[in-house]
């Protein structure tokens, strides 16, 4: 495991599969000019629609999606590890997954990750989101393996179950990815509280790009994307603009924090 940059992108994704493209690729520019190997980018990184027959009007399966196929060629060209948060991508009939893709250095695929937990709610703002209506749920936990060390994948809602959390710990990561759409009414409350929480009780860092601002209807998102360390130190966020959170990542100080605190070698249930 080696030190590197990571940079956390925030964005204002659309309706406009080709505009968010761009807004992207800017933005993963300039994250790797900061000096960032590691770029991740937020949940639903193409799209954010909400009327069922233009999304899937909007996107393709995953062989054949234009902002897979331009991303792994960004990450080739800038040599970086592109991690893209998640793709609306069409899945089964009637349904579309919300993957993780994480290209490495040559574009070559390193994971892929399908969002677990689906967030079904009505919210006292009025916002109303029912994945699991659209969204087909994966079954796997994933860990990549990045040149810079084991990353386990996440999306979103997966925040709130803790015990997807430490299977990943046990499968070796040093570092969580989870990349969002934090809707605003819960984002103000809870997001950096159980990001926080989620860094302290697996000491592990936090790497959490995000979506921001007016989507459509009462849909907002919290923005705030954050990195934080493995004794819950927010080391860099963004506010609510679109913009780049980058800090430094140092797998030597998960080792020194999981030897000060051993909590995970404490364990007596599994």
């Amino acid at each position: 495991m080696t030190a590197f940059t990571a940079a956390c992108i925030q964005l204002q994704s659309s309706t406009d599969v080709a505009e968010n493209i761009a807004t992207v690729e800017r933005l993963v520019r300039e994250a790797a000019a900061a000096g960032a190997t590691y770029v991740q980018t937020p949940e639903m990184t193409n799209i954010v629609e909400r009327k069922r027959p233009a999304l899937f009007a909007a996107i393709a399966p995953e062989e054949t999606d234009p902002a897979a196929k331009r991303f792994a060629a960004l990450a080739a060209e800038l040599g970086i590890v592109l991690h893209i948060g998640s793709l609306a991508l069409k899945a089964d009939e009637g349904h579309i997954a919300n993957r993780a893709l994480i290209f490495g250095e040559s574009g070559a695929l390193l994971g892929r990750y399908d969002k677990i937990h689906l967030f079904d709610v009505d919210l006292s703002d009025g916002t109303k989101i029912m994945e699991s209506q659209t969204i087909e749920p994966g079954r796997e936990t994933v860990v990549a393996e990045a040149p810079f060390g084991t990353l386990g994948l996440s999306v979103c809602y997966d925040l709130r179950f803790p015990e997807l959390y430490r299977r990943l710990v046990d499968a070796g990561a040093m570092a969580l990815a989870i990349p969002a759409a934090f809707t605003l009414t819960t984002g103000k409350d809870h997001w950096h509280v159980l990001l926080r929480a989620r860094a302290i009780e697996q000491q592990c860092y936090v790497l959490a790009a995000a979506q921001t601002g007016h989507h459509y209807g009462e849909r907002r998102s919290y923005g705030h994307a954050l990195i934080a360390d493995p004794w819950g130190t927010v080391i860099a966020q963004c506010g609510e603009e679109e913009g780049v959170a980058v800090a430094p990542i140092d797998p030597r100080f998960v080792d020194k924090v999981r030897r000060a605190v051993p909590s995970l070698a404490h364990r007596r249930i599994r």
